[in-house]
């Protein structure tokens, strides 16, 4: 899975409380480039997961110093990277910011800082499952290596789905970070 020219960033955030008027969320961030590992975490009162989602992202793509990179981007955020993988984007700015439904889009402000940097770089986007317990003797890897070939294609061995699958669990103890 080791490719020097590649930045991958493994993210996820959290939120303990989520819709509740009084809530803690946190985010965390792992950038890879060669054998450079750069982490970042943060937290933030009453807010949501996926604003906490959206966060890691964002804040690793401003940890980026240079153009026009070829990035790999793993996280357990079907919001996420549903929007960018099937563009929904698109229409959100053809439409005014608003869905389909003609509703203003959430968290508007977050996509908007995010968007950018689509141009910027040679951005790919994988959905890993969320929360895997490594160590149990009741995971079953196979079923999890077949969904994660059903979500990104079958360009992944099963010893790069067991690396990513380890690295995106890294950032995911979001309550350690608060």
């Amino acid at each position: 899975m080791k490719n020097d020219r590649v930045l991958r960033i493994y993210t996820d955030g959290g939120c303990s409380g989520n819709q509740s008027d009084e809530n803690l969320g946190g985010w965390g961030a792992v950038l890879e480039f060669g054998e450079a590992r750069k982490e970042l975490y943060g937290s933030q009162a009453n807010t949501t997961n996926n604003r906490m989602e959206m966060t890691a992202l964002l804040e690793a793509f401003k940890a980026i110093k240079k153009e026009n990179q070829v990035i790999e981007v793993f996280s357990d955020s079907s919001y996420l990277m549903d929007c960018f993988r099937k563009k929904w984007y698109e229409n959100w700015r053809k439409n005014g910011w608003k869905t389909s439904g003609k509703k203003p889009v959430e968290n508007q402000d977050l996509w908007q800082e995010l968007l950018p940097y689509i141009d910027r770089h040679q951005i790919s986007f994988y959905r890993v499952k969320g929360h895997v317990n490594l160590n149990s003797k009741v995971t079953d890897f196979d079923k999890l290596y077949e969904k994660f070939v059903e979500w990104n294609g079958a360009g992944f061995s099963y010893e790069d789905f067991m690396y990513v699958t380890e690295k995106t669990i890294a950032p995911m103890n979001w309550q350690t970070w608060v």
